[in-house]
Formats: structure tokens, sequence, C-alpha cells
């Protein structure tokens, strides 16, 4: 069985995101939406609410599954026996920083393959980071977030 981690903070999930991750789904068995947990950052939305919007999102997906986890990726890829990790790259400079990050990776965990999907024109602006600044500041944001995680926002 091929399975994939789709690894991201997704705080909050993006039509980018769900972008990329439709976009993976015939190249895989599974994918694990992997909701990363970083203690020392303080994340806008709980972890929890992160996760009931993900799962929301994704409730019509059969092949995938969403998880929280901490701690290193590989660690995560393995306990969930994913061989493969698919990530977005809008621009040069996600090019620049998931590469090296996949490197990094790759020598700790020889036997798992980076996949990198290139994010559409129409998407490549969107990120979490830009849709929580419009959040914080009262903003619409039904253009860049799935319906689903608009009504559990």
């Amino acid at each position: 069985m091929k399975i994939a981690l789709f690894p991201g903070s997704f705080d909050p999930i993006t039509i980018a995101h769900v972008d990329i991750l439709k976009r993976a789904l015939p190249l895989f068995d599974k994918i694990v939406v992997g909701i990363g947990l970083n203690s020392s950052k303080q994340g806008f939305l709980s972890a929890e609410k992160r996760e009931e919007i993900v799962r929301t999102v994704c409730a019509g997906i059969p092949s995938v599954e969403v998880r929280l986890y901490e701690g290193l990726t590989v660690d995560f890829c393995r306990t969930i026996n994913a061989a493969y990790m698919v990530r977005g790259i809008r621009s040069v400079g996600d090019f620049e920083y998931e590469r090296a990050i996949a490197q990094i990776n790759q020598t700790m965990m020889p036997e798992m393959e980076t996949i990198f999907i290139l994010s559409k024109p129409e998407y490549s602006a969107i990120s979490s980071t830009i849709v929580r600044d419009i959040l914080r500041n009262n903003g619409d944001v039904s253009k860049f977030l799935p319906p689903e995680a608009i009504a559990r926002l």
C-alpha cells in the first residue's frame, strides 16, 4: 500500500492546501493529512479546532485520514508507515526551503521520498499566514478557505 503524509500546520487549511491534496490522491492508496504541532509556536487556531476543520473538509474523501502529531515529521512517517511525503510548492522560495528539508529528511529516512506538487497559478499567493492576518483584522476570507472551514471559524 502506498501511503503518503501531507504535513502542515493547516492554521487554517486553505483552498490551496485542498487543491494539492486532491491532486495527490490518484498517486497514493492513502494520504494522511498530518497536522504538525510545534510547542514553541502559538497557533492562531487551537490544535483541536484545526483538526476539527481539516476533518470536516476531508470528510467525503475515503482515502484520507487526519491525524495530529508532534516531533520529527520523519518519525511520524515511520509511525504511519508512510514512504512518501507530499509538499506544495508556490514559488522559488518555497522550493528552496522545501528542497533543503526534503534532503535532510532523506538523510534521516532514506526510504522516504518527498513529492513536490506545484501550486496552480491562481492559488500561488494564498498562504495560511496571509489568511490569518485577514482573519485577525476581521476581513473576508471566503475566497481563500474551503466553505467547510469558514463554517467552523
